[in-house]
Formats: structure tokens, C-alpha cells, sequence
């Protein structure tokens, strides 16, 4: 065993095939515990964020930014309205359509159920530089990109009969 420093590409691999694997791991994890907590589904509180991130959105729409099909989001949509989580509204642009907004008290909880994760992430970053902090903005931003495009190739690949 070397006792030479990791290279770029030693440490691009770590990163790739171990660290950003076990934090989806744990995202998805936490997503589970939140929606249990709050009596919904993970989709439900996936809704939520989406709603939270880009605004009120048509019942059509809002199945695309959740992966669901028309009638699973129309069932998701019935069961946040159920929890005072989300109301339809009238869309302004076109009165035939109704819009998905979330309450506030469906943001509170959400929020609220996020809080001690975002206290801790300030402390993780506390040591952290500005510059340090923007390239890992940029990582996100770039991750988050590279990641919609994956998913939606492999949703245009359709169903496969295995891995």
C-alpha cells in the first residue's frame, strides 16, 4: 500500500462510485423516514419539494416532475389535499385547468421535518470556504443536471426484463 496522496482520478472514483452513492442512499432514506412521519408516501413529500422548488403546477405537469402517470398523480394530488397539504386553484391563464399549490401548512411540515438536517449541513459547511462552498454549489447544479438527463434516457428506454 502507497503512502502517496490519493490522485484526481483516485479521488473522482471514491467520489463517484462511493460517497455520491451513499448519500442517495441516505436522502432516500431520510425521504422515507419524513413521509412516515408525516403519514404520506415518499412520492407525497417528493410533491411537496417539487411544488416547493418550482411552484404551483398542473396536476400533468406535476406527474412528469414525479415520475408518476396521470391517475397515480391524480390519486397522490387527492391524498396531500386530504392532509391540508396541497389545494387546487384555478389557472389563471386558462380557467378550464385547475393548478396544484402547496398550503403553507404543507410547506411547515415539510420544513419542519428538515430543520435538525439543516442545522447540521450549516455546521458540516461552517468550515468550509466561500469558494469552497460555490464549487460545491456548482457540483450539485451540474449533478442535478447529469441526473435528469440519466433519468430521462432510461424512462425513454422504457421497461427492462432486467439490470
Amino acid at each position: 500500500m502507497s503512502d502517496s496522496p490519493p490522485t484526481r482520478d483516485d479521488l473522482i472514483a471514491e467520489l463517484v462510485t462511493d460517497a455520491i452513492p451513499g448519500y442517495a442512499i441516505r436522502v432516500v432514506q431520510l425521504n422515507s423516514a419524513v413521509a412516515t412521519r408525516l403519514g404520506v408516501t415518499d412520492t407525497d413529500v417528493q410533491c411537496l419539494h417539487a411544488l416547493d422548488r418550482y411552484g404551483p403546477a398542473t396536476p400533468g405537469v406535476l406527474a412528469k416532475r414525479v415520475n408518476l402517470t396521470t391517475g397515480s398523480a391524480s390519486r397522490m394530488i387527492d391524498r396531500l389535499e386530504a392532509a391540508g397539504c396541497v389545494r387546487r386553484i384555478p389557472d389563471p391563464t386558462d380557467r378550464r385547468r385547475v393548478l396544484i399549490e402547496p398550503t403553507q401548512d404543507g410547506l411547515t411540515k415539510v420544513s419542519t421535518a428538515y430543520t435538525t438536517l439543516i442545522t447540521r449541513t450549516r455546521n458540516d459547511l461552517a468550515s468550509f470556504t466561500e469558494s469552497e462552498i460555490q464549487a460545491l454549489l456548482r457540483f450539485f447544479r451540474a449533478a442535478e443536471h447529469s441526473t435528469a438527463i440519466e433519468a430521462h434516457l432510461l424512462q425513454e428506454k422504457g421497461s427492462a426484463t432486467g439490470l
